[in-house]
């Protein structure tokens, strides 16, 4: 499935950061009432990012009141199946079910933990993250991630290999994109056709509630009506645990 979009569309970023600071619900959230608890969040990263790529999005959910956990990845290039059971223990953190977001691979590793720990999550929100086919990327981005599967065939530890697409360290891990989430589970996931790094087909989630936003990869978590679409997730979420 090849990525429509040219690579420059991510220059975008910009200007919805820029929409982003301007808007003021992003300046000051509204905070829930008394009524209904305020689930806490766990969120994760994209491909080859950290944490700190998620700092605005992570200081708007503490300013709404939420009890934010970041995933403690640096570079998230690590190998799947192992970075899926540390953040289940990240997750095993929390008194109560969390929502999961995560954006790109991170929306990979969020809907892998909803989906074998239903129990556990409150929600999911996946942003722009090609669960039904995690190389339907572009092809610029294609080469980084054979170039870092270079680096792990060498043995450069914290990222993933050669062996990870079909070895045994991941087999679960792809089980998970595909399998049906738990009925009544709260997931979202959100992609945009203009996307330049990941072909949008292989965000549609037979499993989520699917929604189109005109935007960038890159800016999934600085696209104002992205955080129209979270707000929604949050409210349901903490409705369901009056």
């Amino acid at each position: 499935m090849p990525v429509a979009a040219p690579l420059y569309a991510e220059l975008r970023y910009w200007p919805e950061l820029a929409g982003l600071l301007a808007d003021g619900r992003f300046r000051s959230p509204a905070r829930p009432g008394e009524r209904g608890r305020v689930p806490p969040v766990l969120l994760i990263p994209g491909f080859m990012a950290g944490d700190a790529s998620l700092t605005l999005l992570a200081s708007w959910l503490r300013r709404r009141g939420h009890a934010v956990k970041l995933s403690g990845i640096r570079i998230n290039a690590g190998c799947a199946g192992r970075e899926l059971t540390r953040l289940e223990h990240v997750l095993d953190g929390f008194d109560e079910p969390a929502i999961v977001i995560g954006q790109s691979r991170g929306g990979t590793f969020a809907r892998a933990l909803a989906a074998r720990h239903p129990q556990a999550v409150a929600a999911v929100v996946m942003l722009g993250s090609p669960v039904l086919d995690p190389l339907a990327v572009s092809p610029s981005v294609l080469r980084t991630v054979r170039s870092v599967a270079r680096l792990g065939d060498l043995g450069l530890p914290g990222v993933f290999s050669s062996e990870c697409r079909s070895g045994a360290c991941c087999t679960d891990y792809y089980a998970l994109l595909r399998a049906p989430l738990t009925e009544g589970m709260v997931a979202l996931m959100i992609y945009s056709r203009s996307d330049a790094i990941v072909d949008w087909r292989a965000c549609i989630d037979p499993s989520a509630r699917c929604v189109e936003v005109n935007g960038s990869h890159c800016g999934m978590a600085v696209n104002p009506r992205v955080y129209a679409e979270l707000e929604r997730v949050l409210e349901g979420a903490r409705s369901a645990a009056v």
